[in-house]
């Protein structure tokens, strides 16, 4: 009997991706069950997707050297974080697919570049300023409170601070910024679409998000709690940008929903997001899925829900060697779904993992997301 390997319609290609988090490694595990194999590149020996890839190098993502030196013997480039050599990729484009492009990460890893890309393209958004650094920022108090980001490098809520009056204008970053009007906020939404080198496109019912003081994801609910017509406006748009892009993957579009109704792109990530791990339980078909079969050129997965859904960040509970706490009462409660993403160190308020919870009614998913804070991850 031959060891033989089946071989998909595009011929059993070797994916590689740029990143090895948690993203990374989602995305390897669903490669897995169509016996496509992913090679990883991270700069961190203990990143959680080389413990599963089919291939694993260690290396510098910034580095053009590094990244071509990567790709020879790929068949298709992704990626799971933006912070990448985009000269490298578009290097790389002349001779295999990189999805996505080049032109898209360049634009993505620029907030002010974003902001303007949104402003030429009619998508709406905040009104904002782009600024060399703080000794740039304007002194009229009408300006303030806003919002002062980092254009570039910023993630997780690092690179953001709030600006109240020209008293706090020290307080800046002496670095470019994009300075943002502070918008009412009635509350936060990701709305994931897909689109593959077809132009067929599909999109994911809204996630309704909330993010804890340090403004990194705490909890989310599937759908989003919004009207028809906000629903059907926020699809639009995401799909709308897709367009635009013209697209080869999938793009979470994190938007604001104003008290006023009125719907704002905030920021885009055209990769696998935080605010889709819940698809894997909830919907039709997961993020990874839907991001391998528009990567490969096949059509888009149907992403209605299975169940209502919310998801948990696991956040670490300080720094050292990882110890889970409180599983056994989290797999008690009814519609869990734990996973943990390998990490090799805690660190405090890092991501090491999420939960999902299923169930058919909103005010028991959001009594289980709250029981389950008693699961972390941390030291002994």
């Amino acid at each position: 009997m031959t060891n033989a390997r089946i071989k998909p319609d595009a011929g059993n290609p070797l994916i590689g991706v740029l990143g090895g988090g948690q993203l990374g490694r989602f995305l390897v595990n669903t490669a897995r069950e169509w016996d496509i194999r992913l090679s990883i590149l991270d700069p961190d020996p203990e990143a959680p997707a080389g413990r599963v890839a089919h291939r694993f190098q260690v290396g510098n993502l910034l580095d053009y050297e590094t990244v071509i030196e990567f790709a020879r013997d790929l068949d298709i480039l992704t990626v799971e974080i933006e912070n990448v050599n985009a000269d490298a990729l578009e290097a790389i484009e002349a001779r295999i697919p990189v999805r996505p492009s080049s032109q898209i990460l360049r634009m993505v890893q620029d907030k002010g570049l974003q902001k303007e890309f949104y402003r030429k393209n009619g998508i709406p958004t905040s009104e904002f300023l782009l600024i060399a650094g703080k000794l740039e920022l304007p002194e009229s108090p009408e300006r303030y409170p806003a919002i002062l980001k980092l254009r570039r490098g910023g993630y997780d809520g690092r690179g953001v601070t709030r600006i109240n009056s020209p008293a706090e204008c020290p307080n800046g970053f002496d670095m470019p910024s994009v300075l943002e009007e502070l918008v009412p906020i009635e509350k936060e939404i990701s709305v994931i679409v897909s689109r593959n080198s077809k132009g067929q496109t599909a999109a994911y019912p809204s996630v309704e998000m909330v993010f804890n003081s340090d403004h990194v994801l705490d909890y989310q609910v599937a759908p989003a709690d919004v009207s028809v017509e906000v629903e059907a406006e926020s699809k639009r748009i995401a799909l709308d940008l897709a367009e635009i892009l013209k697209l080869e993957g999938i793009l979470a579009v994190e938007m604001f929903i104003t008290k006023s109704g009125k719907i704002l792109v905030n920021e885009i990530a055209p990769r696998p997001h935080n605010s889709g791990h819940s698809t894997i339980e909830g919907n039709r078909t997961s993020q990874y899925e839907q991001h391998l079969r528009m990567l490969l050129g096949y059509p888009p997965g149907p992403t209605d829900l299975i169940q209502p859904h919310g998801l948990l960040n696991v956040l670490g509970s300080g720094a050292g060697e990882p110890v889970v706490h409180g599983m056994p009462e989290a797999l008690a409660i009814p519609g869990v779904h734990v996973h943990l993403y390998g990490k090799a160190m805690s660190k405090q308020g890092r991501k090491m993992g999420h939960v999902t919870v299923l169930a058919d009614d909103r005010a028991i998913l959001l009594d289980r997301l709250n029981q389950l804070r008693t699961l972390r991850v941390g030291p002994v």
